[in-house]
This record gives C-alpha cells, sequence and structure tokens, in this order.
C-alpha cells in the first residue's frame, strides 16, 4: 500500500450481532442490504416472523435463524430493529422488554411511533432511534430519515447510518420533522408511480407501445432524479436546461401548469404529513 492510500474505514456494524422484530418486505429489505454489503453476515442475524409460514421464506431468502418468538430475536443482540406495525408496537414492547441486553441500541421503523413510548415502556436510559425508509429499499434505492432519542448519541446515529446506507441514501432530522417525512419520502413514491403512469398512458395516446412507453418513463423518472442528486443543481436550473425557447418542452410545462400538478403535488404531500400527524398523537 502506497503512502498516500487510505486504509479502509472499519465498519462499526462489525462484530454485533442484530434481532429483528418483524421480518416483512421492508424487513427483509434492511437485512439484503446488510448481508450483500457484507457489513453483516447472515450468522449474526436473528429475526422473527408471526406465522409459522414465513419461516421459510425467510429463512431461504436470507439464510438467518428465524423464528416466531420476538423474544428470542432480541435476545443477545446488540442492534434490535423493530420492523413492526404501529398497531401491534405495544404488546410487542412488552414482550420483548425484559429480553433486549443493556446498551443495546433499538432502531423502530414503525411509522407514527414517537420515540417517547419506545423510551418510556423498554424503560432506562435506552438507545432508541426512529427510522422512516420507504420502500425503493427493496432495490437499494430507498430513502431513510433518521430521528435521535434522548439517549442515542453520536455512536448510535452512526450505526444506524451505517446500516440504512447499504439499502439507499439516509439523513437525519429532529423528530418533530418525522410526519412531514413521512408525507413526502415515505409517501413519496406513490406519488412518482402515478406520474410514470400518467407519462406510459400519453405515451401510448401518441403511438408509442406500452411496454416501451413504460421504459421511456420510467428510465426518464430515474434519469431526472440522478441529474438532481448527482449535478446538485435546483430543479428549476436541470429544467431550464431542457427548455429552449419556441420549443416543444414549453409547451408542455404550460399544459402542466394549467393543469395545476405543481400545486396538487405540494397538497398530497401537506394532506399525507397532516394524516400521519393524525396517527402520531402527542404522548
Amino acid at each position: 500500500m502506497t503512502s498516500d492510500q487510505e486504509e479502509p474505514q472499519q465498519s462499526l456494524l462489525s462484530g454485533r450481532r442484530l434481532g429483528m422484530v418483524g421480518v416483512g418486505k421492508i424487513g427483509e429489505a434492511i437485512l439484503r442490504g446488510l448481508i450483500d454489503s457484507s457489513r453483516l453476515p447472515a450468522a449474526a442475524i436473528r429475526g422473527s416472523v408471526r406465522r409459522e409460514q414465513s419461516i421459510a421464506r425467510v429463512r431461504d431468502s436470507l439464510g438467518i435463524a428465524v423464528g416466531l418468538s420476538n423474544s428470542e430475536a432480541v435476545r443477545d443482540a446488540d442492534i434490535v430493529v423493530l420492523a413492526v406495525k404501529p398497531q401491534i408496537m405495544g404488546e410487542v414492547l412488552t414482550e420483548i422488554a425484559p429480553a433486549i441486553q443493556p446498551g443495546a441500541l433499538v432502531i423502530s421503523v414503525a411509522a407514527s411511533v414517537r420515540l417517547s413510548r419506545i423510551e418510556r415502556e423498554l424503560g432506562g436510559e435506552r438507545p432508541v432511534i426512529r427510522a422512516m425508509p420507504n420502500t425503493p429499499c427493496l432495490v437499494g434505492a430507498g430513502m431513510t430519515v433518521l430521528a435521535p432519542g434522548r439517549f442515542a448519541g453520536d455512536a448510535g446515529l452512526a450505526i444506524a447510518r451505517e446500516l440504512f446506507e447499504t439499502c439507499g441514501e439516509v439523513a437525519i432530522l429532529a423528530e418533530s420533522h418525522m410526519d412531514a417525512v413521512t408525507g413526502l419520502s415515505g409517501s413519496g413514491p406513490a406519488y412518482i408511480y402515478t406520474v410514470i403512469e400518467s407519462l406510459a398512458e400519453a405515451g401510448v395516446k401518441v403511438g408509442i407501445p406500452r411496454d416501451a412507453a413504460t421504459l421511456l418513463s420510467a428510465q426518464t423518472v430515474l434519469g431526472a432524479a440522478r441529474m438532481v442528486l448527482d449535478r446538485k443543481e435546483h430543479p428549476a436550473l436541470l429544467r431550464d436546461g431542457v427548455t429552449t425557447p419556441a420549443g416543444c418542452t414549453v409547451d408542455g410545462l404550460m399544459e402542466l401548469e394549467e393543469g395545476k400538478l405543481r400545486v396538487t403535488l405540494l397538497k398530497a404531500v401537506v394532506k399525507a404529513t397532516e394524516r400521519a400527524a393524525q396517527l402520531s398523537p402527542e404522548e
């Protein structure tokens, strides 16, 4: 190794054991990212599922130890991930509280469940982090926002960041923003799927075969997003780069403005944020 080469950074996950309560779609996506990135071996992971028939699916897919007991999944784990539905979080916390070892980092991906509730029900100065991933984590292109609890500390936050970076981008915000995060990046893929579907239908309308129209639409959205992320320029500047004077694009943009696409998307995020707030009342 030459003197100007940097040594690879040690993974913060190395040597740790992870227990996941609720290995569903998002849970499996998170674990897949960890295993495929070699951040954690399958042998260091244990999970739980609610139904007997799910055990074989998870074992065959991920190669981890999995069972029906939530307590067994988290026992001896250094990192505990709660990937359960908000409606059953109360019973899950009651079940696992005696089994979680002192000092274990707890990460919740359950929408609308506040940090204060988890901290209170687990007891002690428990390091807890709330995470809001979205479904593109399933293809390694997710967006996850982390909100640290009172006792998480920089070390806990760094571990959580590395964990979720295996399936996409990560941002850190205060918990007060999490309802808005739910309305934007949590629900956002549904809005974009609607845009892709509409563009594809328009392509069919003007004579493009459906399969090709869907490909053109989806790749165009993917490419535009990549331009925003890679170039780090304001979307308006990138839009101006496509919009030539007296060209086709400006006519299309005029139709979008007349149809109030911009305002409609804004209202969608606001409404979803308001609904998320209703589902996560103040503790």
